[in-house]
C-alpha cells in the first residue's frame, strides 16, 4: 500500500487565515497543518506534516473524546472514528498551551474519510458548510499510485516465503482486524480463517496483558514506520495459554505482527527460577553456600548465602585479597596452602578456618573444594561449598569444656577425699588417743600435770578440725550461690592489723618475720568485715605455712588516689608454687604438692575460699609466683562493692 502524502497543495487561506486547523487521515497522521497552528504549537510548520496526533496535542479528558472501544471497536473503524465530533479541550505540545479543539469528519467521494480540527475559531461556522468548502479542495487532491518496484514477487512466491518461516506472522488493519496470518500461527495458536475474521488482535491476549497491548497497538497504528517490541500471553483457540514475543510495524495503513512462541522458553527459565529458589532456600536452611574460582582470576564467585554468612553487602568484591582481610591471620596461610596443593596435586580437599565479620562477630566456616579439569587433565577452577558451623564448633567446646569439667570434679573428688582421709584421721586419732589414756589413767590419776599437755592437744586438734569443717562449709555455700555478704563502711587498715596479730603467735613459733605496709591509714571501704578478715587469715596462713625459718611475710595495702579500688597485697619468700600449677592452684581442694608426699597440712580450700570471696565483692585474685623465690598474692577490691551485689542480685531476680 502507499502511504498518504501532505496535501502541501492546500493554501492556508482555504481554511480562514483567522483559524487554526489541522486535517488528520484515518490513521490519525497530520496530513496538513496552517502556519497559525504551528506558531501556537511551538513547531514548524514542515515538521507537523506526517506527525501522529498525539504528538501534536494531548487531551485533557480522554473517557469524553473516545467512543466506548477505542481503537478496538467495530471490525473496519479506523482511527479517527474513535474520536466523538464536537468541541474538546486540549493541551498543545511542546509549547505547554491549553486550547479548544472543534473536531470534524470529512468523507470523500472516493470513500476517503478525514478529521478536521479547528482550533478556537473567532466565529462560528456552519459544520455543513465547514465540510463542503474542504470536500472541494480535498477532491482535487490526486490519488497517489502504488510505488513500483524494481523486481516484483508474485503472490504465490510470497505466501511460500511466509509459510516457510519458523517465526508467527500476521498482517491486519489498523483496528486490530486480521487480513493475513500464516501457516505457524494457524499450527501455534489453533485458529483457522473463519476464527480470525471474526477476531481482532487484542481479542487473542491474555486479559491481564490486553491494557498494555492495546497501548502498544495504538501507538504502532497512529506513527508510520512506528516499531513495538513486546511480551504478552496469548489465548489459543483450544484455550491454552502461549507466551509470545511480538514485534509490530505500521505501514501504508497495515500493521505488520512478527511473533516467538516463548512457552517452552518461559517454562524452562521458571523452572530454572524455582530450582534456583529451591536451593537457595536449602542452603539458607543449611547456612551454606557455593563458590567458584577460575585459577588465575582475580575473584571469586559466591553464592548469596554466602555473602549473608560472612555479613556482607553486594558491593562487596569477593576476591583473594579481600577474603584474606576477613581471615584470622592465623587462617591465612592454611587456605592459600590448600588451594595451591589442591592445584598442585588435583586433589578434593576440606578444612576449617575463622572469618571476622564487618560487624565484628567471629564465624567459624567449613570449606570442602573440587577441582574443574579440562581436556589435559590439569586444574581449571575450584569450586565447592562453604558452610557455617558456629554453633556446631560451639557446641563443640561446651562439650569439650563439660567433660573437662567433668574430669576436674571428679580428680578433685578423689583428691578431696584423700586430703580429708588423712587431714580427719590425724587429729582424730590424738583424741581419741589422748582420750583413751585419760580414761584409763593410765599415768595415773586425774591431777597429774602432764594431763593438762593432752588436754591442750586435744583442745588444739579440735580447732583444726573445726577450722577444716569450716571451710569445706563455706566453700559449699559459696558454690550454692548461698553466702550473704553483710556489707558496711569499714577501715581495711585495722582490720589488715588486726589479721596481722591474730597470726603473730603462728609466726613466731616459725621464726617467721610479718610486716605491713599501708599507704593510707584512713581510708574507708564498703565491704564484708567477716569475708575481708577471712581474705586476709587465709593468705597470711598460707605464706607462714609455706615459708621456710628465718622468712619474711609482707603485707601492703595501695590506695591510688580517685581509683575506685584497692590493692591487698601478701608477699612471702617461700617454697613458691610451680608454673604448671598457677592456673589450677586456685581451684577447690587443689595443692601444689602430691597429696601423699606434702609436708603440710591443709584441705587445698584456702585460695579457693579467697578467690571467691573476692569475686563476690566484684574484686579478683592474682597470684605471681617463683619456686624458691616466694609467692605474691594481690586481692583487687572495688571501695564499693554495693554497686556490684546489687548488679548480681538484679540478675538472679
Amino acid at each position: 500500500m502507499a502511504t498518504i502524502q501532505p496535501l502541501q497543495s492546500i493554501p492556508d487561506a482555504a481554511f480562514d487565515d483567522r483559524n487554526c486547523r489541522f486535517v488528520l487521515d484515518e490513521q490519525g497522521l497530520v496530513i496538513h497543518a496552517t502556519g497559525p497552528l504551528a506558531a501556537r504549537a511551538g513547531l514548524p510548520q514542515g515538521m507537523m506534516a506526517g506527525c501522529a496526533l498525539d504528538s501534536i496535542l494531548a487531551f485533557r479528558e480522554p473517557d469524553e473524546v473516545y467512543h466506548p472501544g477505542g481503537l478496538f471497536g467495530a471490525k473496519g473503524s479506523t482511527y479517527i472514528d474513535s474520536i466523538r465530533e464536537g468541541t474538546h479541550d486540549v493541551t498543545l505540545t511542546p509549547s505547554g498551551e491549553t486550547v479548544a479543539v472543534r473536531f470534524d469528519r470529512v468523507r470523500m467521494p472516493d470513500g476517503r474519510r478525514y478529521l478536521v480540527g479547528s482550533v478556537e475559531p473567532q466565529e462560528e461556522e456552519d459544520s455543513f458548510a465547514l465540510a463542503g468548502k474542504l470536500r472541494e479542495f480535498l477532491s482535487a487532491r490526486p490519488v497517489p499510485a502504488p510505488a513500483k518496484q524494481d523486481s516484483p514477487i508474485g503472490e504465490n512466491e510470497l505466501r511460500h516465503f511466509f509459510d516457510m518461516s519458523n517465526e508467527v506472522m500476521a498482517v491486519s488493519g489498523v483496528d486490530g482486524s486480521f487480513t493475513r496470518v500464516n501457516g505457524a500461527f494457524v499450527s501455534i495458536l489453533g485458529y483457522d480463517d473463519v476464527q480470525l475474521s471474526r477476531l481482532h488482535f487484542a481479542d487473542l491476549v491474555h486479559p491481564e496483558d490486553r491494557p498494555q497491548v492495546q497501548d502498544r497497538f495504538i501507538t504502532v497504528s497512529r506513527q508510520q514506520r512506528a516499531i513495538a517490541e513486546y511480551e504478552a500471553r496469548m489465548l489459543a483457540a483450544d484455550g491454552s495459554v502461549r507466551w509470545m514475543q511480538w514485534r509490530q510495524q505500521q505501514d501504508g495503513g497495515a500493521v505488520y505482527s512478527v511473533g516467538r512462541d516463548l512457552t517452552s522458553a518461559m517454562a524452562h527459565e521458571a523452572a530454572l527460577k524455582a530450582q534456583a529458589q529451591q536451593l537457595s532456600e536449602a542452603q539458607a536452611i543449611a547456612h551454606m553456600g557455593h563458590w567458584q574460582w577460575a585459577v588465575g582470576d582475580e575473584t571469586i564467585v559466591f553464592s548469596d548465602e554466602i555473602y549473608r554468612i560472612f555479613g556482607l553487602d553486594k558491593d562487596f568484591v569477593p576476591s583473594l585479597d579481600n577474603l584474606n582481610k576477613l581471615l584470622q591471620k592465623r587462617d591465612v596461610g592454611r587456605l592459600l596452602q590448600a588451594f595451591q596443593r589442591a592445584i598442585i596435586e588435583r586433589n578434593n580437599y576440606e578444612m576449617e578456618f575463622t572469618i571476622q565479620r564487618p560487624d565484628g562477630e567471629a564465624r567459624s566456616i567449613r570449606c570442602e573444594g573440587r577441582c574443574e579439569l579440562d581436556g589435559e587433565n590439569e586444574v581449571v577452577a575450584l569450586f565447592g561449598i562453604m558452610q557455617d558451623v558456629t554453633e556446631r564448633t560451639q557446641h563443640e567446646a561446651q562439650l569439650r569444656q563439660a567433660k573437662e569439667a567433668a574430669e576436674r570434679a571428679y580428680a578433685a573428688k578423689s583428691q578431696f577425699l584423700a586430703n580429708m582421709s588423712h587431714e580427719l584421721r590425724t587429729p582424730l586419732n590424738a583424741i581419741i588417743g589422748f582420750s583413751e589414756m585419760m580414761q584409763r589413767q593410765l599415768l595415773g590419776p586425774i591431777g597429774t600435770e602432764r594431763y593438762l599437755d593432752y588436754i591442750s592437744g586435744i583442745r588444739e586438734s579440735g580447732e583444726h578440725l573445726l577450722d577444716l569443717i569450716s571451710d569445706i562449709l563455706n566453700m559449699s555455700k559459696i558454690e550454692a550461690g548461698k553466702y550473704e555478704l553483710a556489707l558496711e563502711e569499714l577501715n581495711p587498715a585495722k582490720i589488715i592489723r588486726m589479721a596481722a596479730h591474730m597470726v603473730e603467735g603462728r609466726a613466731l613459733e616459725a621464726r617467721i618475720t610479718v610486716t605491713v605496709d599501708i599507704d593510707n591509714e584512713d581510708i574507708l571501704i564498703v565491704a564484708d568485715r567477716r569475708g575481708l578478715m577471712q581474705i586476709l587469715l587465709n593468705l597470711l596462713s598460707n605464706a607462714i605455712k609455706f615459708t621456710d625459718p628465718n622468712g619474711l611475710v609482707h603485707v601492703s595495702c595501695l590506695a591510688k588516689p580517685g581509683s575506685d579500688h584497692i590493692l591487698i597485697r601478701v608477699q612471702d619468700t617461700g617454697i613458691g608454687i610451680p608454673a604448671n600449677m598457677l592456673s589450677a592452684i586456685a581451684r577447690p581442694f587443689a595443692q601444689a604438692a602430691n597429696q601423699y608426699s606434702r609436708a603440710h597440712e591443709g584441705t587445698g580450700l584456702g585460695l579457693a575460699i579467697t578467690k571467691e570471696l573476692a569475686e563476690l565483692h566484684g574484686g579478683a585474685m592474682f597470684i605471681e609466683s617463683t619456686v624458691d623465690v616466694g609467692t605474691t598474692v594481690t586481692i583487687r577490691l572495688p571501695r564499693n562493692a554495693y554497686e556490684h551485689v546489687k548488679a548480681k542480685r538484679k540478675e538472679k531476680a
